[in-house]
């Protein structure tokens, strides 16, 4: 009996022993690669790139004040359509007091030249009616008083312009109205009722009262790499991408190139702009950021694969045909290749549509 039992032991230990064996033998056996199996395919590929940038009005005009004051109105706000001539804003003048005294001063001494003009004319009068004196001597008194007439309102059309900055004569032109150049929309009003405003001139720009902007007419600029610029060039169609407007593109076309080139951190880059022909890219606002896609090349309806199933060895271009599916077996021919998106390639020699080549690998499985 315990002979029996030590004889079972004993193969009990074998088994154990022949079944490890055999479970490491199958795990350290090589296990065959399973690929996946792709087929040509007829397809457009499009090679393009993305140019980041903004859309900006193509005419944004700054309005500003004719003379220098204090905002006292303002009538329009941003973000209302504006027509030319319209007045946006009224400028209250405070007269500086040195010209303003000057200016009076000018108006009393036209005052009493034209008194004196007036006694001369009237002695002339009464001695040409008398035949003293020649007619030609008249004419000339007639004139002198003319022109101090003139001359005492030319004064005091100064002085009215210094006080409040409207001519009398010229009073629906006047200066204190700030006036719209142009129709369009009007993007900002930077200052308030109170605030000084001077006008533009050689020393200084002047004071912005309002920027106005035709919004139908829009522009996305951007910079190109220089190493995409020599592919692009004026009236190619462009695709536009805003961040704001999730989900809708806009077409456009591009119509500059900036013939230098701008260097951003070591990198030589190309301005472009690209006129927004959408019509209804009407919701689009001044400033939002934008990617502009601009085709580089393109092949319609060609034979393409998967990029992943080309091998690239120095200017070869390879891939494995399908000759056997169980197991797989593969033969390596050379192909040769057009342009690629990315994802997939062209191939324009060496494969048929029929044709089944190696793809990525699917699964690992033992022979």
């Amino acid at each position: 009996m315990k002979r029996i039992v030590k004889w079972g032991v004993l193969m009990l230990v074998a088994l154990v022993f022949v079944g490890t064996f055999v479970f490491l033998y199958q795990k350290s056996r090589k296990k065959a690669d399973v690929y996946q199996v792709v087929q040509p395919e007829k397809t457009d590929l499009y090679k393009t790139t993305v140019v980041t940038g903004k859309i900006e009005p193509r005419d944004e005009v700054l309005i500003k004040p004719q003379i220098n004051g204090i905002i006292a109105e303002i009538y329009k706000k941003a973000g209302e359509q504006v027509k030319k001539d319209e007045v946006i804003a009224k400028v209250k003048v405070i007269p500086e007091m040195s010209s303003l005294n000057s200016a009076e001063s000018s108006v009393r001494l036209a005052e009493i030249n034209l008194r004196q003009a007036e006694k001369d004319f009237q002695r002339v009068k009464n001695l040409f009616e008398k035949k003293v004196i020649s007619e030609e001597e008249y004419d000339k008194s007639a004139v002198a008083l003319a022109q101090s007439r003139e001359e005492l309102r030319n004064r005091e059309d100064a002085l009215n312009i210094i006080r409040e900055g409207i001519s009398k004569s010229n009073a629906s032109f006047s200066t204190t109205l700030v006036r719209s150049t142009i129709d369009g929309l009007i993007l900002d009003i930077p200052v308030k009722v109170g605030n000084s405003v001077i006008m533009s001139n050689t020393m200084n720009d002047g004071t912005t009262i309002a920027s106005v902007a035709n919004m139908s007419d829009l522009l996305f600029k951007g910079k190109i790499d220089e190493t995409e610029v020599g592919k692009v060039h004026e009236g190619m169609p462009v695709t536009l991408m805003i961040g704001a407007l999730q989900d809708k593109k806009f077409a456009a076309e591009l119509e500059y190139i900036s013939p230098k080139a701008e260097e951003t951190n070591g990198i030589s880059q190309f301005e472009i702009e690209a006129a927004v022909r959408d019509s209804s890219a009407s919701g689009i606002r001044s400033g939002y950021s934008a990617n502009a896609e601009i085709i580089l090349e393109q092949a319609l309806q060609v034979m393409a694969v998967p990029e992943g199933c080309v091998e690239f060895n120095g200017d070869s271009t390879f891939v494995y045909i399908l000759k056997q599916e169980s197991p797989q077996t593969f033969e390596r021919r050379q192909v040769y290749t057009g342009i690629s998106d990315g994802i997939k390639i062209e191939i324009k020699k060496g494969l048929a549509m029929k044709d089944k080549i190696r793809g990525g690998k699917q699964i690992m499985a033992q022979e």
